[in-house]
């Protein structure tokens, strides 16, 4: 058996080609690219999560050995004996003479505690990932623990240190931001113009072998051809062919949502998050390349449509990193509103007569993806509003997304959605009725309830559980300047008809599963 001095350890979202370590070929040092059980069961996965992230690894370790690295790439067959990571890395270690350990830091907190903690009889060393804009070291000086920070004031402060959008010490076209020109629905007529999405044929039939030889319990719908991207050419095909097809009305629809089209689930969205998450591709090649498109075609690209989506990726994606490091390991048992209610079993079926719902979980079930304001203002939006669990919401939250990994799964969602921090990331709950899912989709057209009903047969589940979350937590919200004025509305009712509403929402409650 070959020796080696290091060992350095690539977890499944770190393919990142540009790496410092990877800038010399050293003979005597052993890459290792590990399948684990450990990783494919933490949480229960969509199949086609885990087939992304194995059929990467295997991707990357091919294209390191061929450019002359020594790898060592192991599958789930190949690992099974092993309890966990570390009991992997000392039998390596025996295995090869290894004198040196080294990996790049990990982005969930889990995962770093065990490689911080571990002892495998070598000397350990941890490098930096060398992917996110900002440095690890650097985000306690724009993150406090426990105190609230907000996104708008961090993203000015992003635009204005890497110089993106920026007109000296201004913001390109006077404006920081765009949001208001970016709430368009979808018309009949714009539906046509919606451009086919990018999917790739990537084979996984070995790797949901695998998976099922060791007992992987995994959910979604598994097919033998993986549509993700694997590889960083085909990422980059997909950022190229997002610049040209998505972009120009991206920031226009990016909030809208129909169930009208055959590409319902791609519509003008990126969907470069998985790309994005496993390192194939960095933060700022994915700016710079829409920066660099709406510049070419200013008329064809408008400020606003570029600018919604450099702040998902300045903006966003980095502080929702910054949240998620600052506050853990508290964070992910924040329970603001002590919500204890069972996440229903139609989230794993997608068996629901409400339509938005349907949409959205059948959608994610299909294709391991949905866009931000399906699963903000839909699926988050309902857990929210019934008072799930947030551990259970995390927990399918992050299994079911293809890009979904803990440090932007978990404030997306017990922050985001969920409000379960109280206000640390945002600075009010997104409650919201059936109104705004009619306003900016087409689900209620056709759905079995009525969305302008709050009471009676097939009334809008969403209408009496926005106010009977609002009422049982008044007392918590009403000092909150963004919603204090909507009990006004609520007060202005009759306590009979106040009765009648809360009456609907807790019949709702009791049978939530036949919804």
């Amino acid at each position: 058996m070959k020796t080696y001095s290091t060992l350095r350890l690539i977890l499944g979202d770190q393919l990142y080609a540009g790496h410092s370590w990877f800038s010399n070929k050293e003979p005597d040092t052993l890459y290792l690219i590990a399948e684990l059980y450990q990783e494919a069961s933490y949480v229960k996965h969509h199949v086609q999560k885990i087939c992304a992230f194995f059929a990467a690894m295997e991707a990357f370790a091919a294209a390191l050995a061929k450019s002359g690295h020594e790898v060592l790439h192991l599958t789930l067959d190949e690992t099974a004996q092993y309890e966990d990571l570390p009991s992997l890395l000392r039998a390596l270690v025996k295995t090869h003479g290894i004198k040196r350990f080294q990996y790049q830091r990990a982005d969930e907190y889990r995962l770093l505690r065990q490689l911080q903690d571990m002892n495998i009889g070598v000397p350990v060393q941890e490098v930096d990932s060398e992917h996110f804009l900002l440095p690890f070291d650097e985000l306690s000086s724009y993150f406090s623990q426990g105190k609230a920070t907000r996104m708008e004031h961090f993203y000015r402060k992003m635009r204005k240190r890497f110089d993106i959008l920026m007109d000296g010490d201004q913001p390109e076209g006077r404006q920081w931001n765009y949001d208001q020109e970016n709430r368009n629905y979808f018309k009949a007529s714009d539906l046509e113009e919606i451009p086919e999405p990018l999917v790739f044929s990537n084979p996984v039939t070995g790797i949901l072998e695998r998976l099922n030889r060791q007992n992987i319990q995994y959910f979604g719908k598994a097919t033998p051809e993986l549509i993700w991207p694997i590889t960083r050419q085909q990422s980059l095909k997909q950022l190229r062919y997002f610049c040209q097809h998505g972009l120009p009305r991206f920031g226009q629809f990016q909030d809208a949502m129909t169930h009208r089209s055959d590409k319902k689930w791609s519509l003008y969205h990126s969907r470069l998050s998985f790309a994005l998450n496993s390192k194939m591709l960095t933060p700022m090649q994915v700016i710079q390349a829409a920066v660099r498109a709406w510049r070419a075609d200013p008329e064809s690209i408008s400020i606003a449509q570029v600018e919604g989506f450099v702040r998902q990726i300045l903006g966003w994606r980095e502080y929702v990193r910054g949240i998620y490091w600052v506050n853990m390991p508290e964070y992910s048992s924040l329970n603001y509103f002590k919500a204890q209610r069972a996440l229903p079993d139609f989230f794993w079926t997608g068996e629901t007569r409400m339509t938005c719902l349907q949409e959205a979980i059948g959608q994610s079930l299909d294709y391991a993806y949905a866009h931000h304001i399906q699963r903000l203002m839909i699926t988050g939006t309902f857990c929210l509003l019934a008072g799930i669990d947030p551990g259970q919401v995390d927990e399918w939250y992050l299994g079911i997304y293809v890009d979904a990994i803990e440090w932007v799964e978990l404030p997306n969602t017990r922050g985001m959605s969920q409000f379960a921090d109280g206000g640390l990331l945002a600075s009010k709950p997104y409650a919201a009725s059936g109104n705004y899912i009619n306003k900016m989709s087409d689900y209620c057209k056709s759905c079995h309830y009525d969305v302008k009903r709050k009471t009676g047969e097939r009334a809008c589940p969403f209408n009496s559980l926005y106010w009977h979350f609002m009422v049982k937590h008044r007392e918590q919200l009403s000092k909150n300047p963004r919603i204090g004025m909507i009990y006004k509305n609520w007060d202005k009712q009759s306590v009979d008809e106040q009765a009648v509403i809360t009456h609907q929402a807790e019949v709702y409650l009791g049978e939530i599963d036949e919804l």
